[in-house]
């Protein structure tokens, strides 16, 4: 999932610098949708997996 906030990051980027105002607008709220629910899911997997009492595996 972060994979594709990067790739529209990038993307809004690009667009922005070719003068593309409107491509690159969409494709930084798409990025911005996507990376807030990255970070939900993360804080909601991180809570789940100290509940279950174990620790982090390396």
């Amino acid at each position: 999932m972060l994979g594709w906030a990067l790739t529209f990051l990038v993307v809004a980027i690009i667009a922005g610098v070719l003068g593309f105002g409107g491509v690159a607008f969409a494709s930084a709220e798409i990025a911005k949708i996507i990376f807030v629910i990255f970070l939900v899911l993360f804080a909601v997997s991180l809570i789940a997996g100290l509940m279950r009492g174990r620790g982090p595996t390396i």
